[in-house]
């Protein structure tokens, strides 16, 4: 966890944390090493760790739950049919632990076990990942150094790195890049625009698993929306660069072709990018 903690605050993105290894993890570890000229292990060593600044960091802070946190509205139930979803007035989080967890960029599972016993209740001081909290309302903001980048995505290691006008990379996060029905289309992009909280025009004749009964549907805002809080265009028909109800399943599952992140690294992507930013599909 302290790892993954290190990693996000550096802009090299473990996708969600959750005190585990894996894929993302390494090809996090693997993207910062290469940066930062130590040896590709690519393994939490101990010549990464004093790169992060890892023994005088603090990997953990405490937030206070407060009212406002408890109070919602919550989209208890979120059926897994794009139809239904049109049906609910918004696509909020599901719960206040939900919420909470994406807020500090760590799975549910890992607040809970950071914080045994007891129910959330107003005043409770909770141990979280020490990160910037990630807010699904507020709009990135532009970076003043974000001049000349350039987005590449590449699905060999699944990942999305934006990278400086000498080929530095300034951040780094894992994603969700498509399928073998609707393959990464390779290829030289460019950012058209960037939506935040946008809703979603679900089109069955653009999914090959949709129902044959399925209809044209469109489906609220909100962090639980199939594509996040953000939807970053680009000059490729149907194609975007977007957030995801399911941070857990980045790089580990399918998509539709789109690239998909986390809510907070999207939100992050789109503080970066402007129109006619240059995109590789690699």
């Amino acid at each position: 966890m302290a790892f993954q903690v290190l990693l996000d605050r550096q802009g090299f993105s473990p996708g969600q944390i959750d005190g585990k290894g894996g894929p993302n993890f390494a090809h996090a570890v693997a993207a910062f090493q290469t940066a930062h000229a130590i040896a590709v292990t690519p393994q939490p060593d101990c010549d990464t760790w004093q790169a992060l600044g890892g023994d005088a960091a603090d990997v953990t802070t405490t937030y206070t739950v407060t009212a406002e946190d408890l109070k919602g509205p919550f989209e208890e139930s979120i059926p897994r049919s794009l139809v239904e979803q049109a049906k609910l007035p918004s696509l909020g989080y599901q719960s206040p632990l939900e919420m909470l967890a994406e807020r500090f960029h760590v799975s549910p599972a890992l607040v809970q076990q950071l914080n045994p016993g007891g129910p959330l209740t107003p005043g409770r001081e909770l141990r979280v990942p020490n990160v910037t909290p990630f807010d699904p309302v507020a709009k990135g903001t532009p970076d003043p150094a974000a001049v000349d980048l350039t987005i590449q995505v590449t699905r060999d290691d699944s990942s999305l790195r934006v990278l400086s006008a000498d080929g530095r990379v300034m951040f780094f996060a894992p994603v969700t890049t498509g399928s073998e029905h609707d393959p990464l289309p390779t290829g030289d992009y460019k950012v058209v625009g960037v939506g935040w909280q946008p809703v979603f025009h679900y089109n069955p004749d653009l999914f090959w698993d949709a129902k044959s009964t399925d209809a044209k549907s469109t489906l609220k805002p909100g962090p639980n929306n199939p594509v996040g809080v953000v939807w970053i265009s680009l000059s490729l028909e149907h194609y975007g660069i977007h957030g995801t109800p399911e941070p857990g399943n980045i790089g580990h599952t399918e998509s539709h072709g789109c690239v998909r992140l986390t809510n907070w690294d999207a939100a992050h992507v789109a503080g970066m990018v402007k129109p006619g930013t240059r995109v590789q599909f690699r």
